[in-house]
């Protein structure tokens, strides 16, 4: 009996999945690489950080650079400024700025919309142009030298006020807060209770992007902030660098330890930001 063989069937390659693929893991590698490599020369000496090719493993430096780091600058007492700081600006600004958005959202007042409107024209506003005020203000609240000369002036800051109005006033209905009046609420028992839980990716968002820009924050330091006791972590790092010579070993080492921070905080609010920012993709 003869037996007639199937033709077999050309198997298709999704290359366009493949190339996306591909693509998506270099751009994946370039944005992992610079990170690395930072970790990689905080471990190095300054001789071996310049030596050609460069290295592209740990080396056995660590301890010399952690040594002198902690010779050179009160580290861990700079590591504690800039978390306070950073802590208590995320912490006040994402209660004054949700508040603020909340009213502008579901209140309707006199002159709302133009003041909405300078609100939102303020961030046009360089932060360069702001200096001169803000050092004035400073000095003559006596902040000179002090922790809330950081945090205190961007409590209630216009961008976080126009990200929480637009948030809320996507997801929390007016019905919501309807009923909640007719219970015997109050309308901060409704902010506090109903709106702010409705609204926690939007607040994580907040709090990460105002956790990083506080963290990293060097040029308000720099203008209030004159004791190495009080330095904050960008402003310190800076004072590493001399005129003349600079150890980049101590100052990738510092810059290295400065930077665990930032990731532990991205990887602990990263869902909640990436569901704020699709917010309202899915919506009809």
């Amino acid at each position: 009996m003869s037996m007639k063989l199937s033709s077999s069937r050309s198997i298709s390659i999704p290359w366009r999945k493949v190339l996306t693929i591909v693509l998506l893991f270099a751009l994946a590698l370039l944005t992992i690489f610079p990170f690395y490599w930072m970790f990689v020369l905080a471990t190095h000496s300054r001789e071996s950080i310049f030596a050609v090719p460069p290295p592209l493993w740990f080396g056995d430096s660590f301890a010399t650079n952690y040594q002198g780091l902690l010779d050179t600058l009160p580290f861990w007492r700079n590591v504690w400024n800039s978390l306070y700081i950073a802590l208590v600006a995320t912490l006040t600004t994402l209660f004054f700025c949700s508040l603020g958005g909340f009213g502008f959202a579901m209140y309707q007042f006199r002159f709302k919309n133009a003041l909405f409107g300078v609100l939102v024209t303020s961030l046009m506003i360089p932060q360069l142009l702001n200096i001169i005020p803000y050092y004035l203000i400073v000095k003559f609240f006596g902040w000179i030298d002090q922790p809330i000369a950081i945090w205190f002036p961007g409590m209630a800051n216009a961008f976080g006020i126009f990200l929480m109005r637009q948030y809320i006033a996507s997801s929390m209905p007016n019905e919501l807060m309807d009923a909640a009046r007719i219970d015997g609420a109050s309308e901060f028992r409704i902010f506090w209770s109903i709106v702010m839980p409705l609204v926690r990716p939007g607040m994580a968002t907040l709090g990460l992007l105002t956790f990083i820009a506080q963290w990293n924050n060097f040029l308000g330091p720099l203008v209030v902030l004159q004791n190495r006791e009080t330095y904050t972590i960008p402003l310190a790092l800076r004072s590493l660098q001399g005129l003349i010579s600079t150890d980049w070993g101590v100052v990738m080492l510092g810059t290295a330890l400065a930077v665990v921070p930032l990731l532990i905080m991205f990887f602990v609010a990263s869902k909640q930001v990436i569901d704020g920012l699709t917010a309202g993709s899915v919506k009809g």
